[in-house]
């Protein structure tokens, strides 16, 4: 199993930056590189616990299909999303945010394992740990632009 762990800062409020992570329209506007879509489930506005989505994209020149589901969901400290059928052999990813006194910092803890055993292992070692990060890098790039300007309201109608 491969963990990338990143923490962001971003200056704004927790629940700002947990809604923005749970849309999905975000999270379409930050992997328009891949073309995901959101094909099934949630397809828009923000997923919450026990919904699922499934996204469609576009890596590696290969189209990939990936459902996942929201395992745990604590407004607004943490959400687990989880693939149930996908590209990977597995794949966890919690999304922690914790307040500080000038905004709140985001902490994402992405596990993933690929399938065909030691080959995966190479491939995940060679190209998917740093093409993960880098994605994710990206995407919490975007939330933190959303977060710290009034593009928030674009995808979140309210905080709440």
């Amino acid at each position: 199993m491969n963990l990338i762990t990143l923490k962001t800062h971003i200056n704004a409020p927790i629940e700002r930056c947990f809604y923005l992570s749970t849309s999905i329209d975000l999270h379409k506007i930050a992997a328009s590189k891949s073309n995901e879509e959101a094909i099934a489930g949630i397809t828009e506005g923000l997923i919450k616990l026990n919904e699922t989505v499934t996204w469609r994209a576009k890596h590696f020149g290969f189209w990939f299909i990936m459902k996942v589901k929201i395992t745990e969901y604590n407004e607004p400290n943490f959400f687990v999303d989880e693939m149930i059928s996908g590209m990977f052999k597995s794949m966890r990813h919690r999304h922690e945010f914790k307040q500080t006194d000038n905004g709140t910092i985001m902490i994402d803890k992405f596990e993933f394992s690929s399938p065909l055993g030691f080959l995966g292992k190479m491939v995940d070692y060679i190209i998917l740990k740093n093409y993960m990060t880098t994605f994710l890098e990206e995407r919490n790039q975007v939330i933190v632009e959303f977060a710290e300007s009034e593009k928030w309201k674009k995808v979140i109608k309210s905080e709440r």
